[in-house]
């Protein structure tokens, strides 16, 4: 089985016409002479290949049982040759694959047929163990080392995580049951975590029944995350949807997420070892997302923030039976900031607190935290919000600070600074990088 690509711009004029007259053949279903049958799909992408193979091609097999780590590893580091040749893309057939962890490569395509199902092993020894992220310090579930991801890659360009709305299901439910009994030595694995990297796009997929985190770009830049599809029992413990974490310029878009977790959490390291190591969340786009969470929050700013969170824009989310709309989650010891956030066109019904601020969220990786690091929060704009049956429209529970013309009049230990302290901080009417970068229609095509 091989795959062709009709976005091969090297080839003579020649070539370009017999690669049409196959896309012609294989549209209208029509088998050659030598009776090969041509398949061929679209896609939308960043970037188009100039090489393809199958999973199939390297051992592979969808049937549910056979494991397919090794396939996808050797799939991988066959097509990592093409990376400065025009990159390439390694297609899932309908199926289900069974796997444990592989590792990406550069200028690369993973692409999920329809009908084509990743199962992720419930094996532990299929999921090498890494070193824990530094700005975190330890794993999230345990100390040390923790649990590679699923589809894991470090310090990579231009990679797509996509299909035709195919689907990854963690198999969560034995993790789940692991982490609740405490028999988990090491941190839980995510279904997609990308470090280090640039030039990502994660699109058009379903992930179900994660083991924790869905995705997981962390120290990234220029991440498009749009079109997936994300489900876990409202009950499951940390089933996060997306963590843009330490990045710059991400845009989150068109997604629907039922959690158990929140939906959207922006993070930025642990405590001392996230403000040591000191990389912020920044330019970060959230719209058109449909979230329901009853445990949690629709967009989360923290808890793990003290790299710093700034120049967050939220428009068009929908939200039903949630526990609040936007929560900034900070603690003592934090440090780092939470800035410059601005939210608009929030339809939510059934929610317990529309905004919540939390001063006092305690969890710390360990008893080294500096007491006087204290988180800075301001600038922080909502507007345009419309909440049906809601317990409570704020709960703000800081740490310390000032009021200005707060009407009903807060406590006490917030003292009244008087008119036009507050300055205005609308939401900003420029375009931020990452929502000029475009995906354009890529074409493939599979021999049979």
């Amino acid at each position: 089985m091989e795959l062709w690509t009709s976005t091969r711009r090297s080839k003579v004029i020649g070539v370009r016409v017999v690669l049409v007259s196959l896309v012609l053949l294989c549209t209208i279903g029509v088998e050659s002479r030598t009776s090969l049958k041509w398949d061929c799909f679209e896609y939308a992408a960043v970037s188009c290949r100039a090489h393809s193979a199958s999973v199939s091609d390297f051992g592979g097999v969808g049937d549910g049982t056979t494991v397919n780590t090794e396939a996808f590893q050797a799939a991988i580091d066959h097509l990592s040759q093409f990376s400065s040749e025009g990159g390439s893309l390694l297609y899932v057939p309908p199926g289900r694959w069974l796997t444990g962890s592989f590792n990406l490569t550069s200028y690369f395509t993973l692409y999920l047929d329809k009908d084509a199902v990743l199962l992720g092993s419930q094996d532990e020894s299929e999921y090498p163990l890494i070193e824990p992220l530094p700005s975190y310090g330890r794993g999230r579930d345990a100390d040390g080392a923790r649990f590679s991801s699923l589809i894991f890659g470090n310090n990579l360009t231009d990679v797509v995580i996509t299909g035709a709305n195919g689907t990854i299901d963690g198999q969560g439910e034995l993790w789940w049951t692991k982490f609740r009994a405490g028999e988990l030595n090491h941190t839980r694995p995510y279904l997609i975590e990308i470090m280090f990297s640039t030039n990502i796009q994660i699109s058009n997929l379903t992930l179900i029944n994660s083991p924790s985190w869905n995705v997981h770009p962390v120290y990234c830049s220029n991440v498009v995350v749009q079109g997936l599809t994300i489900l876990a029992p409202v009950r499951s413990p940390n089933t996060d949807g997306i963590n843009p974490d330490s990045c710059t310029n991400t845009r989150i878009q068109d997604c629907y997420i039922v959690s158990g977790d929140d939906c959207v959490a922006v993070k930025s390291g642990w405590d001392e070892y996230g403000i040591a190591f000191g990389m912020p969340t920044k330019q970060v786009v959230i719209r058109r997302l449909t979230c329901i969470s009853p445990t949690s929050a629709v967009i989360a700013l923290g808890s793990e923030m003290s790299g710093g969170i700034e120049d967050v824009r939220a428009e068009d989310i929908t939200a039903i039976d949630s526990e609040s709309g936007v929560r900034i989650k900070t603690a003592v010891g934090r440090g780092g900031y939470v800035k410059d956030i601005y939210v608009r066109g929030m339809t939510l019904k059934t929610m317990k607190w529309v905004f919540w601020m939390t001063g006092n969220y305690g969890s710390h990786p360990d008893n080294n935290y500096d007491p006087n690091a204290i988180p800075v929060i301001q600038n922080i704009n909502y507007r345009d919000v419309v909440a049906e049956n809601v317990t409570m429209a704020a709960r703000l529970e800081g740490i310390a600070g000032i009021t200005s013309e707060v009407t009903p009049k807060p406590c006490d230990l917030l003292s009244d600074q008087g008119p036009g302290k507050i300055g205005a901080c609308n939401y900003p009417e420029d375009n931020l990088p990452i929502e000029n970068m475009e995906v354009q229609t890529c074409s493939s095509m599979l021999v049979t």
